[in-house]
């Protein structure tokens, strides 16, 4: 009897099945078409532009993402060189209008969602995840001059940034502060016109140089002459390539030069510099917002692209399960534990138990890491078009503490996910030939990338769950039990089984949240933040799969049709796998916790 032919993959980039099912069903952006800013909007332009970009990540954007990766970006100390593919790419992308996809109509955006904005940014990631950083790390520079920016400067800027003609850095780290940013030096000199000059250097600027667009916009944060010390004296400027006249035109060069480039283990398609400001007679800058107040305003950018990373992480985690998935139900090797004829035929990898259970490790982290993502943005819509403002301010406070955690945990835990696909291959995985080495390579920047997964843990333990004496806590705890309420009302004991476990998990979190600031003695409470980080990260993500089973279990309640099915038992199954193997890991992280172990506190230098 002939086997029955492996089972074929829609996309190796991503499931457009399990986009869909996390866009209607389970976060039922269809909703928000209701409201008057997307009104314009429905499920078939939600579809349209999400078909758009997986067609464009899938032909324009994948083809040379290999190539990029062996190609990296050169500087002959007159410019940078990369592969042409690249520009080939971004203007195809450039043409699209994807670019201002979530920006207002009235500057030349498609007003759609955020939501179904990251879900097709979500396409590209998987696809050339370094090519993409261009137009998406503009996205992020034009929100922060939209948000920020005085009317001159959105009249002179945004038109350009928005259509891809000009691109767009954040420009934060020194050589000599890394990410402690109350220690940067570059410094700021008003001029009598009203301009400033900037002097210093600035370290990790992705895009800072290329000539993949007409001009550059970095913007900068430096301390102006005067200012205080520490974070309170930091400014945010506005510091062109080129310099731009009112008409939009190009004038003189500005005194901004590259120094040299980074070469990075990954993600090495994306240009990354040291740049030089004000090596002759000072940078031309424009100050945004006020005086003093730039790191406020650069959070509005860092925090979007921390989603962002998160974002990227379980895109790259993503594409690794499916290549990993793919080989699985392609490769023959070995025989079931029971098959003792050593004639018989192999049996595709698939079939053996552990390949299962590390395909379905990453089918857990990858879509419970989308569904957080896109979660996220969803609370960034719902902020923007209630009219009610106890809600306005509970959604503020549910996404300021998702915040650290969307970054986070996708970028610990899709990351695992690619060490898992690489496992799946064998030895062909740690070798050039497959794909999915390179996707470990380049995830492995987003444990570090917009502060490091240790920064985010010091901000949700030190920062964001003390935010108005708790509040964001108990807005997620009670939404936690809203679920909790919704699954107990099935007829599955699974859920019921999951409701239980989430309870409990949501109310040891709380008690674990009280207890280390019950204690005076902040060093000790922050110690093990990266426990803490872990824990609260596995419950969010527990939750959100609680609540994909109860959509799943529903849908095969009504009679499914057999692909649904499949699909919908497949929910169902990476849900138990998280409940029964992930979740219980954090039983003994509040254990350590409430210890208060001071282990590490306690190390001294020389003990190394």
């Amino acid at each position: 009897m002939n086997a029955p032919e492996p089972l074929a993959l829609a996309s190796r980039l991503l499931s457009r099945r399990d986009v869909d099912f996390l866009l209607h069903e389970l976060l039922c952006v269809d909703t928000l078409t209701a409201h008057p800013r997307f009104a314009e909007h429905s499920r078939e332009t939600f579809a349209a532009a999400l078909d758009l970009a997986e067609r464009l990540a899938t032909d324009e954007f994948a083809p040379h993402n290999r190539k990029a990766d062996l190609n990296e970006p050169h500087f002959d100390g007159q410019q940078v060189h990369m592969i042409p593919e690249v520009k080939a790419a971004l203007d195809a992308f450039r043409e699209t209008g994807l670019i201002a996809a979530a920006f207002d109509t009235p500057l030349g955006g498609m007003q759609l969602p955020y939501t179904v904005a990251q879900a097709c940014f979500a396409w590209f990631n998987a696809a050339n995840v370094a090519t993409a950083g261009y137009p998406f790390l503009t996205t992020a520079n034009a929100n922060l001059l939209a948000a920020f920016g005085s009317p001159q400067q959105k009249a002179k800027y945004l038109p350009h940034l928005l259509s891809g003609r000009f691109f767009g850095t954040m420009c934060l780290s020194e050589p000599q502060a890394g990410s402690s940013l109350s220690d940067i030096r570059t410094r700021a000199e008003r001029q009598p016109d009203g301009t400033w000059r900037l002097y210093g250097n600035k370290m990790w600027i992705s895009g800072g140089d290329h000539e993949l667009s007409e001009n550059i916009v970095h913007l900068v944060l430096a301390r102006a002459k005067g200012a205080p010390p520490g974070v309170k004296g930091i400014s945010l400027f506005l510091c062109p390539r080129w310099l731009v006249n009112d008409d939009g035109s190009l004038g003189a060069r500005n005194d901004v030069r590259l120094a040299g480039l980074n070469h990075k283990m990954g993600f090495r398609g994306t240009v990354n510099c040291v740049l030089n400001f004000g090596e002759r007679d000072g940078a031309v800058a424009e100050l945004v917002g006020e005086e003093s107040r730039g790191l406020a305003c650069m959070f509005h950018m860092m925090n979007e692209a921390r989603i962002g990373v998160g974002l990227g992480a379980v895109a790259l985690g993503y594409t690794g399960y499916l290549h990993a998935l793919d080989y699985a139900r392609h490769r023959p090797q070995g025989r079931h534990a029971q098959g003792k004829d050593p004639t018989s035929p192999q049996v595709k990898i698939v079939e053996h138990a552990d390949v299962r259970r590390m395909l379905l490790a990453q089918k857990a982290y990858v879509e419970g890491g989308l569904a957080l993502c896109l979660y996220c943005a969803l609370l960034v819509d719902e902020r923007k078009v209630t009219t009610d403002d106890a809600r306005r301010r509970e959604l503020g406070l549910l996404l300021d503490l998702l915040t650290p955690i969307a970054k986070a945990w996708p970028s610990q835990w899709c990351l695992a996910a690619n060490d898992l696909a690489i496992q799946v291959h064998g030895g062909y995985g740690y070798t050039r030939d497959y794909a999915v080495e390179q996707f470990y390579r380049d995830n492995r920047l987003n444990p570090i990338h917009e502060g490091t997964n240790g920064i985010q843990a010091l901000d949700l333990l030190g920062r964001k769950v003390t935010l108005e004496g708790g509040a964001a806590l108990k807005v997620i705890g009670r939404e936690m039990m809203a679920t909790v309420a919704a699954a107990r009302a099935t007829t599955s004991a699974d859920l019921h089984a999951w409701s239980d476990a989430l309870a409990t998990a949501a109310n040891d979190l709380g008690e674990t949240t009280r207890f280390l600031h019950s204690i005076d003695d902040l060093d000790l409470t922050l110690a093990n933040a990266h426990v803490y980080l872990e824990a609260a990260g596995h419950i969010v993500v527990a939750w959100l799969w609680l609540k994909q089973a109860i959509v799943a279990h529903a849908a095969l309640a009504k009679g499914a049709s057999a692909g649904d099915q499949a699909f919908y038992r497949g929910k169902l199954q990476a849900a138990r796998y998280f409940f029964g193997c992930e979740l219980p890991k954090t039983g003994p992280q509040h254990a350590l916790l409430r210890r208060l172990d001071a282990t590490t506190l306690e190390m001294r230098d020389e003990w190394f």
